[in-house]
């Protein structure tokens, strides 16, 4: 069973820790119970576990009126109650699932600090800031220039530009043991609006590469009358699809509009 929590007041036997399974299965006899009183007024941990535990002597009672149990009634309970080994080893069962929840809520906060982390460096788009700060605009510049960077690297690429839209893309593709890493490049997209890359497989299973906002002044716009709006929108990413499983990408919105298919 999980040891008592440290700095619990007093100094009570390990005995008297184990004791808080029998006493909320109510298995303790008069004396044992009054000891055991005594203890939890001045022991947190014991209090914790019992919080816990609230609520399982009835369930237990039910369980022992089930068919073919050999086990007295419901009325006859008393005398069908678990031992007091039982209880220890539901008060373990209690403690690793208390465990086990504590593990999943780090794993989970871990996951998202790694999200927070790396997707400013690679969702955003080389337009040399977004009109905040200076300390804010070269933050973004540096990321935007790393985005670009790493979408010059990968050398496999298509292109399209839809005839109704006007938007034009140019998607990069490098294989990796993981999937495909993705880059796309984005002209003449006006705003605001949101959007996504969407990889289309060869068995017609889709799945989002990565999705951004588009500001309202837009981006790759050849009549644009700022820098920002003139250059294009570079955003990296990924699929599980393997390169040669991918048979062509969507632009959508967030509103369900196709603003150009790339075939891959």
């Amino acid at each position: 069973m999980s040891g008592p929590m440290q700095g619990s007041v007093g100094s009570p036997s390990p005995s008297e820790h184990e004791t808080v399974g029998a006493y909320a299965l109510g298995i303790l006899d008069d004396a044992e119970a009054t000891a055991f009183e005594m203890h939890l007024a001045g022991c947190e941990w014991c209090a914790q576990q019992l919080d816990e535990l609230a609520g399982m002597e009835p369930m237990l009672a039910a369980l022992a009126d089930l068919p073919g149990t050999g086990t007295p009634a419901i009325g006859d309970s008393l005398s069908a109650r678990p031992s007091p080994r039982l209880a220890e080893r539901l008060v373990d069962e209690v403690s690793e699932r208390r465990a086990q929840k504590r593990r999943r809520s780090f794993f989970l906060v871990a996951a998202a600090a790694a999200l927070i982390i790396g997707g400013p460096l690679t969702v955003l788009a080389a337009t040399g800031g977004d009109g905040g700060g200076k300390g804010v605009e070269a933050s973004a510049t540096k990321s935007a220039n790393t985005a670009k960077a790493t979408f010059d690297t990968l050398s496999s690429r298509v292109s399209a530009t839809d005839p109704a839209s006007k938007v034009s893309a140019t998607v990069a593709m490098g294989e990796k043991a993981w999937g495909t890493e993705i880059g796309v490049e984005l002209k003449n997209v006006s705003g605001p609006e949101k959007c996504s890359l969407i990889a289309v497989g060869k068995n017609g299973e889709r799945e989002t590469v990565s999705s951004w906002s588009v500001p309202e002044w837009g981006y790759g716009l050849p009549n644009a009358k700022t820098e920002q709006a003139k250059n294009p929108l570079y955003v990296m990413g990924g699929a599980a699809f393997k390169t040669n499983d991918i048979d062509h990408f969507e632009v959508m919105t967030f509103e369900g509009k196709k603003l150009v298919q790339i075939n891959a």
